[in-house]
């Protein structure tokens, strides 16, 4: 009679956690930050509590489980609506090799061996830490890789695509973001040497007069904007 309590409670239990999942969204399944890991881990452990103590009563398990969701949406809620919430929560990304510098500083501080990077890159099929201008190490601890810029007859390409008034961003695979949910990227105006007031002026000639209204904002290597607004 024992074997079937565990049997049902397991079947029960399974697709309880399914639907948990499902509620906990993609995001899930496709990146674990330090947060998402930490309920994952937190649901599985009560899960299996349940299963291997067929005398404790489910509600006693389930209740914790669904605590959990309630919190992972709520605290999901608060990151989409505050980009701080969200780097409190999720952290932000680092810059492993810089403007084709390795950053020994970061490097240290993520506790991320010159071992570590050389076996991603060699994952991403780049053999050479020369070839590479940036290697940002994601919150999800994928490292994502931009490679420098193909030259021709070994000098930088020039011309009408390089013009010498364009901010010092380079590669198209690395828009920098300006605004993000309504806040200035102060950080990176001045890595392109800009200011707020300049800043303004682009905005205006886009018809937004606010940088609030701004939901998202970058610029890519020739100096153009990709402009999202707020539509809530």
């Amino acid at each position: 009679m024992e074997l079937w309590i565990i049997f049902l409670r397991t079947v029960l239990i399974y697709f309880v956690v399914f639907i948990v999942m499902r509620l906990m969204g993609k995001r899930e399944i496709g990146k674990l930050s330090i947060f998402d890991l930490v309920i994952s881990i937190m649901i599985a452990e009560i899960a299996a509590f349940i299963i291997d103590d067929p005398h404790m009563p489910i509600m006693e398990g389930i209740l914790p489980i669904v605590t959990l969701v309630m919190i992972q949406i709520g605290i999901a809620f608060l990151t989409l609506k505050s980009r701080t919430m969200r780097v409190w929560f999720d952290g932000e990304p680092s810059y492993l090799i810089e403007n084709g510098q390795l950053n020994q500083e970061e490097m240290r501080k993520q506790r991320y061996t010159l071992d570590d990077l050389m076996m991603q890159l060699r994952e991403k099929s780049v053999t050479r830490t020369s070839d590479v201008e940036f290697a940002v190490l994601e919150t999800s601890g994928k490292l994502s890789v931009i490679e420098k810029e193909k030259q021709q007859n070994g000098q930088p390409k020039t011309g009408a695509d390089s013009p010498s008034n364009a901010p010092r961003i380079r590669y198209e695979g690395l828009p920098l973001p300006l605004i993000m949910d309504g806040k200035v990227q102060d950080d990176n105006l001045e890595k392109l040497g800009k200011t707020r007031f300049w800043l303004k002026n682009e905005l205006q000639a886009k018809g937004v007069n606010d940088f609030k209204q701004v939901f998202f904002c970058t610029i890519d290597h020739r100096g153009r904007l990709f402009l999202d607004r707020k539509r809530y």
